[in-house]
């Protein structure tokens, strides 16, 4: 546990990284994490992305948008996933569908742990005046996988904002990669910190305003070997 709060430290630096135990303890104040198995197994049924300017298939995800406020947690009807090209210049522009989110998933107590979790942060951290009633708030599972002749990007479109408010990235696997090293950066481009996401419920917490990131491929380390980097993102806008 560091000797600020997860808060504290995003407030002051636009930025926060949670090693897995200081994270499952804000997930414990919302919840039990003993389905955590349950939750993680989920990503082993992702579907591709078949949007990848890059021609890439690499990348798996589910996707699904949620209304949160003090009242609670609504999913909304599914709809597409949009970023401007002003955010991302290899995929914006165009409305992406992706495959949704599985209910049992969307209703998991540790995704709704998580939810909870982000909320009472991310409200804390906002402007009485700007908090909105219910947060526009989107969900990827990603799953990035490596092999020996392609390595796997986790941000193809390089570092980068998401034209959001709060971004959460947490890790829930990683298996048989290298690399997959997370820079900050502020607005002028230049290198606050960076870590890597090593062990499942290591964090990110990112104020968009305020920063940019990236993280850089992952390759296999045993090239006979499935080699994979599972996240969880989770977009809170007003």
């Amino acid at each position: 546990m560091t000797d600020l709060s997860a808060a504290s430290r995003l407030a002051a630096d636009g930025y926060a990284f949670l090693p897995a135990a200081e994270m499952a303890g804000l997930l414990e104040e919302q919840g039990a994490l003993d389905r955590w198995d349950s939750f993680a197994e989920s990503w082993e049924h992702l579907g591709i992305d078949r949007y990848m300017a890059d021609g890439g298939r690499y990348r798996r995800r589910r996707h699904a948008v949620f209304a949160v406020g003090r009242d609670g947690i609504e999913r909304k009807p599914h709809q597409p996933h949009y970023q401007s090209r002003d955010y991302n210049e290899l995929n914006g522009g165009i409305e992406r569908w992706f495959t949704p989110v599985e209910n049992q998933i969307a209703d998991h107590p540790v995704l709704l742990a998580i939810l909870r979790t982000c909320h009472a942060l991310f409200e804390g951290l906002t402007p009485t005046a700007s908090r909105p009633e219910l947060w526009h708030v989107e969900l990827h599972q990603f799953r990035i996988e490596a092999h020996v002749d392609t390595s796997g990007q986790p941000t193809p479109e390089g570092l980068h904002r998401d034209g959001v408010d709060w971004v959460l990235v947490l890790l829930i696997a990683r298996e048989n990669v290298a690399s997959g090293v997370t820079s900050i950066h502020d607005l002028q481009r230049r290198l606050l910190g960076s870590f890597t996401l090593k062990a499942p419920l290591d964090a990110a917490l990112v104020d968009d305003s305020r920063v940019y990131h990236g993280v850089t491929a992952v390759t296999p380390l045993d090239p006979s070997l499935p080699a994979y980097r599972d996240v969880l993102v989770v977009t809170f806008r007003r």
